[in-house]
Formats: C-alpha cells, structure tokens, sequence
C-alpha cells in the first residue's frame, strides 16, 4: 500500500471518529432533553388532574333572564 494511500486512509478514520463523538455528544445530549422533558409533561399532567377536579360535571344552567 502506497504511502500517500495510508495516509489517506488515515485522515478519513480521524474524521470518522470525530464525527462519531460528535454524534455519541448530540445523542447523549438529546437523551438529557428528552428526560428532561419526561419529567415536565408528568409534572404538567399532574397538574391537570388537579385542575380538572375543579370543573363542574354539568353545565351551569343558563342564567334566568335568558
């Protein structure tokens, strides 16, 4: 194999590996996000439960001058 082949081969592999741990970064950073966000929408759920306990079954009947 020819001395400027290695050495392409070379730098192709270090770009490789750099645009995997840029990846391994983007996809560990995205999990965060997504637990994160986990917790919020339970947190946001919760609070709509609460709320909801707070609304009437029924309508309220018109008022009489109607």
């Amino acid at each position: 194999m020819s001395e400027e082949r290695f050495e392409s081969l070379e730098t192709k592999i270090a770009f490789q590996e750099d645009l995997i741990q840029k990846l391994d970064d983007a996809l560990s950073d995205q999990q965060k996000q997504i637990l994160e966000l986990r917790v919020q929408l339970r947190h946001v759920s919760s609070q709509v439960e609460d709320m909801e306990s707070f609304i009437p079954d029924a309508p309220e009947p018109p008022p009489p001058h109607y």
